[in-house]
């Protein structure tokens, strides 16, 4: 056995591979389960126990050089391998890595944004888990109104006081509580009602809400404010209407209609034959609102107004589900890269 070590250890020595092929009849040859070492390190079962030690030593070495000999030739062949067949030309322009967009909704929330900023409103955000009073109670909404139901809103289980935020009115009410008049500030995000979700309706959405308090502020100055809104952002064309409605945070109050963006007016399936859309509420802040935010009402007046980002985009961009707006489908949003 020693002498057949000899052999093998001089025959690693010597052993060169002109290809890859031959490496590994090699590697076969040597170590694999019928190869010379494994025959070998059989064999060292049956010798006798005196030349156990003297023959192991030898046995590993052995081993030992064919695993070094058969790396030494693996990485000699991995650095060498033939790239006579890439017929890639480099000198070519690499591919074009295709870029994201922004979500349609971001869009319009920037433009929406960048519109106002144009006549002096500032942005504020705030917390999208509010409590009672700043959801509900400062904005003149009593204990027994429908919106306070189960149905309308998420309540905190653990403290019937914390809620979800319903509305992004929540932050001009901290608004008008941290600063003094004149205030001209809209209020941007996403906001929480306890709905079945379809296609026209969700749970969570986006608003954008307006408010301005200062002296002397008139119906005219919401109505001369709205307007110029409506046709930055639909067009030169845009006429609006006022409906008289109802809110508990505004006397009076209306709801704002635009001429369909699509028909122009004259009827169609998105305005269901009338010629207009509606987008929004408004009206003037009631002095309740005012006092509750320490604000005297004998002094200063103001409007506010409130609209939903989902509502806008959707005519915008002729979206006819809004719950397209929530999931991802790369084949709806890369329809918007143009629009960035």
């Amino acid at each position: 056995m020693e002498k057949r070590i000899k052999d093998l250890l001089s025959e690693i020595d010597s052993f060169s591979a002109a290809t890859k092929e031959a490496a590994e009849e090699f590697r076969v040859k040597m170590l694999g389960k019928k190869g010379e070492v494994v025959e070998l390190f059989n064999e060292f079962k049956t010798i006798e126990p005196a030349l156990r030690k003297e023959v192991g030593k030898a046995l590993n070495e052995l081993k030992t050089k064919a695993q070094e000999k058969i790396t030494l030739l693996k990485t000699t062949f991995e650095g060498t391998e033939d790239t006579s067949s890439n017929n890639n030309d480099l000198t070519l322009p690499g591919e074009t890595i295709a870029l994201g967009s922004r979500h349609p909704l971001s869009i319009i929330r920037n433009e929406i944004i960048d519109i106002f900023s144009r006549i002096g409103f500032t942005v504020s955000e705030g917390r999208e888990i509010e409590d009672d009073w700043h959801n509900f109670t400062a904005l003149n909404t009593p204990e027994d109104h429908p919106a306070r139901d189960m149905q309308d809103t998420f309540y905190i289980q653990s403290n019937p006081d914390i809620v979800l935020r319903t509305q992004t009115s929540s932050v001009q009410v901290h608004i008008m509580e941290d600063q003094k008049p004149p205030i001209r500030t809209i209020s941007p995000g996403r906001v929480y009602r306890n709905e079945a979700v379809s296609a026209r309706a969700h749970c969570q959405f986006h608003q954008v809400e307006g408010l301005y308090i200062d002296k002397n502020i008139s119906f005219a100055d919401l109505k001369q404010t709205l307007l110029y809104f409506s046709k930055e952002m639909f067009g030169d064309g845009t006429q609006i209407r006022l409906r008289p409605s109802y809110f508990p945070f505004t006397e009076p109050s209306a709801e704002m209609d635009v001429s369909c963006p699509f028909c122009k007016g004259t009827g169609c399936n998105i305005c269901k034959g009338s010629g207009w859309v509606e987008i929004l509420g408004c009206g003037m802040v009631d002095p309740t609102v005012l006092e509750n935010c320490k604000i005297d009402s004998n002094i200063y007046s103001g409007f506010a107004f409130g609209m939903g980002i989902e509502r806008i985009t959707m005519l915008k961009y002729q979206v006819k589900d809004i719950r397209l707006f929530f999931e991802n489908d790369l084949r709806f949003l890369q329809q918007f890269k143009s629009a960035n």
